[in-house]
């Protein structure tokens, strides 16, 4: 084994695709996916098309829509609520929520699950099937934040701009984005023990502005310029643990 790489800075997990993630302290990560990640999808309701900021700009607000997730103790059912910006937390799916995402996007859309299996007993609309799951975790590290910040000095490389789970504080490597590199891999992050499967191939969502950033295609462009359209890691999970803040990052071969 290698001593540690860097340790966790920011977890996040990402209740509706295409919404704002929600930053944590802790994660539990399972051998599919992390505790409450990518349960729901936002569709617009004329022809049931998922959001896909990265194609369309009628669908480049979705981004600034706020989620969380809370778990019922009792039924250990998951209840998602969303606010658009100005506005106040609504449970959702729920009509409430639904009027207010499409008035802020201004068309009608919804919230609907992904498969019965993330729908509440009490919930009687359409369901929805995501449209990709790539892998269980997408792993970043600062590294190559501020590789990617030396190429384009005038940019914000936000860790939001590329949703990962796991965002790791690591030295930067001169000339690199060292995680690239480790394709093939093991990780162990805390108790956590992944597989570094693919490069995570960046897409339009990337240039889009959030809250606290401006739109900027020059982050894609240096991507595809210097790393291959890459940025970020693609992990399988070879042992599922909880982690939190603060949890050591190493390679283990």
């Amino acid at each position: 084994m290698t001593g540690d790489l860097g340790t966790v800075s920011q977890l996040w997990r990402y209740p509706a695709s295409s919404l704002a993630g929600e930053r944590l302290d802790a994660i539990s990560v399972g051998l599919k996916t992390v505790d409450g990640d990518r349960l729901f999808g936002l569709v617009d309701v004329s022809d049931g098309e998922i959001a896909r900021p990265d194609r369309e700009a009628r669908w480049h607000k979705v981004p600034l829509i706020r989620t969380r997730l809370s778990e019922d103790p009792m039924s250990k059912e998951w209840r998602l609520e969303v606010a658009v910006p100005g506005g106040g937390w609504l449970p959702a799916p729920d009509p409430r929520s639904n009027r207010a995402v499409s008035a802020f996007l201004g068309f009608e859309a919804a919230i609907r699950p992904f498969g019965a299996q993330n729908a509440a007993p009490s919930y009687a609309g359409p369901l929805i099937e995501a449209r990709y799951a790539k892998a269980p975790i997408h792993l970043l590290t600062t590294a190559s934040l501020s590789r990617l910040k030396a190429l384009h000095p005038e940019g914000t490389p936000d860790p939001r701009r590329f949703r990962p789970n796991i965002v790791v504080n690591m030295d930067p490597v001169e000339g690199a984005f060292p995680e690239t590199e480790w394709i093939g891999r093991k990780l162990a992050v805390g108790d956590l023990e992944l597989t570094v499967s693919e490069p995570c191939r960046r897409c339009g969502f990337t240039i889009i502005a959030q809250d606290g950033f401006d739109t900027d295609p020059g982050i894609l462009r240096n991507l595809v310029r210097h790393n291959a359209h890459n940025l970020g890691v693609y992990c399988t999970v070879d042992r599922p643990a909880r982690i939190g803040i603060g949890a050591p990052m190493r390679l283990m071969d």
